[in-house]
């Protein structure tokens, strides 16, 4: 689905989200969503007028499986490289436990409905990552659309925001959610199952009078009024504690 020129979501909701960024003919996957995504990557790329050929790297913005999806599989079958952040690495390669505390009020309609799709959508089959590079805060990463690294951690030690400057868009995992998976809630917030909830909300912080319109989050509808105003009505709504 396109989002913006050159910007497409993977796949045709928004539950889990994947990202492809198109710069000069080249392409960057940013997080990639449960493993079933990986089926829908063909078509979309070809929407795209690009090819699984064009793809040059996959960036996590943090290590849960519901962001690791087909990494590896893409890593070991088309040699894709792929990077996160130094803090979540061991997460990313299942060398430590989920860091994610309880999700707060729950209704059993939406998180069972979240459960299937994941079931429907590969996340049994999601394996860690057998090799992962890693970057730092504040890094411009040598990939297509060259984003800025901004450390936002409390959903995990390991959480980053990309900014892509040249195509107004601010991707920000799982710092900020438009949809909260355990009570179906829309609207900027803080996601479900964060590690450290109050430290994720300061981390917000770091994301103002960043210059990005468009604001897209792991779980969620994109986000078009600003990171600001994103940051804002997050920092209204209640936390998942």
């Amino acid at each position: 689905m396109q989002l913006a020129p050159s910007l497409h979501r993977v796949g045709r909701d928004s539950i889990v989200n994947s990202y492809l960024i198109e710069d000069g003919g080249e392409v960057t996957i940013v997080d990639a969503g449960m493993s079933g995504l990986y089926g829908s990557l063909p078509d979309e790329l070809r929407s795209m007028g690009r090819t699984l050929d064009d793809v040059r790297a996959i960036v996590l913005t943090h290590g849960h499986t519901d962001h690791i999806g087909f990494a590896e599989r893409a890593r070991k079958e088309r040699g894709w490289p792929v990077s996160v952040h130094e803090a979540d690495a061991a997460l990313a390669r299942g060398e430590v436990g989920n860091p994610a505390k309880g999700g707060g009020p729950i209704k059993p309609g939406s998180i069972l409905s979240f459960l299937w799709w994941g079931l429907r959508h590969g996340a049994i089959r999601t394996t860690h990552l057998g090799e992962v590079a890693t970057f730092g805060d504040g890094a411009t990463l040598d990939v297509p659309g060259a984003p800025r690294v901004i450390l936002v951690p409390g959903h995990t030690p390991g959480s980053a925001a990309l900014h892509f400057a040249g195509h107004g868009a601010l991707l920000v995992g799982d710092a900020l959610a438009t949809y909260a998976v355990t009570t179906g809630a829309v609207g900027p917030r803080i996601a479900p199952f964060s590690a450290d909830a109050k430290q994720a909300t300061a981390s917000l912080a770091r994301l103002e009078g960043i210059d990005a319109r468009l604001v897209l989050p792991g779980h969620g509808d994109p986000f078009d009024r600003g990171i600001d105003e994103a940051v804002r009505l997050a920092r209204e709504a209640p936390l998942p504690v």
